[in-house]
């Protein structure tokens, strides 16, 4: 790693993490939008859902932005966990009573670990999807038919199957709303926009988001291991 990306202030490196997550939260509904058309909500949703990610795998554009999301992606994990080591140096004794504020909120105290959460939501989505996709790993075995590479909707279809894939993923997506509820306000705090009026209603949107992004991406297992 570049010495000068650590030698940067924690007020810059605070501000790169923040912008770099906020870029990412705005691709989550655009994803959880897809991914919805999975479940029968129209007659024709398979249809809908194939079309939704042709495009997205074959249109220049996207395939610029996956660019720009990945390095998003990874401006935002360095920084977050060389911040995670510098608050760790600065404090390397745990405090004996424990300080319940609203500052140390369970949320912003576990942020590594639902970090790391996500990291591993990540790493299946990627070697069962994205990974697939480029042709680095095989389709996953259809348990009625057969995945192509190109054929996401079915591979899909096999996974949810899958109770133990299933449960992972519920658990796995409940960290990234944890990590999203405090992750939302904490990225405005960062961007400078901390206001007695303004920060309430940053906390309230943060919390629907959250709770919106995290309810509709494990609706798609639940449904799955209801039938």
């Amino acid at each position: 790693m570049s010495k000068s990306v650590i030698m940067l202030s924690s007020l810059t490196k605070k501000f790169l993490m923040a912008f770099a997550g906020l870029f990412l939260v705005m691709f989550l509904p655009v994803h959880l939008g897809i991914n919805l058309f999975i479940l029968p909500l129209t007659e024709n949703h398979v249809e809908i859902f194939k079309e939704a990610v042709h495009f997205m795998t074959t249109n220049p554009l996207i395939k610029v932005m996956e660019i720009v999301l990945f390095s998003a992606l990874f401006l935002h994990m360095i920084f977050g966990v060389i911040l995670w080591f510098e608050n760790r140096q600065a404090r390397p004794v745990g405090y004996k009573v424990s300080q319940k504020s609203k500052v140390y909120s369970p949320a912003s105290r576990f942020m590594i670990h639902t970090g790391i959460m996500v990291l591993l939501f990540l790493v299946l989505h990627f070697v069962n999807f994205y990974f697939v996709k480029l042709g680095l790993t095989s389709a996953p075995a259809g348990l009625n038919t057969p995945a192509d590479n190109h054929d996401f909707y079915n591979m899909a279809l096999n996974l949810f199957s899958q109770p133990l894939y299933s449960i992972l993923y519920v658990v796995l997506i409940c960290g990234l709303g944890v990590h999203l509820h405090h992750a939302f306000q904490s990225a405005f705090q960062s961007l400078g926009l901390n206001h007695p009026i303004y920060t309430p209603v940053i906390k309230g949107v943060g919390l629907v988001y959250s709770i919106v992004i995290t309810a509709g991406f494990i609706s798609i297992p639940i449904f799955f291991m209801l039938q």
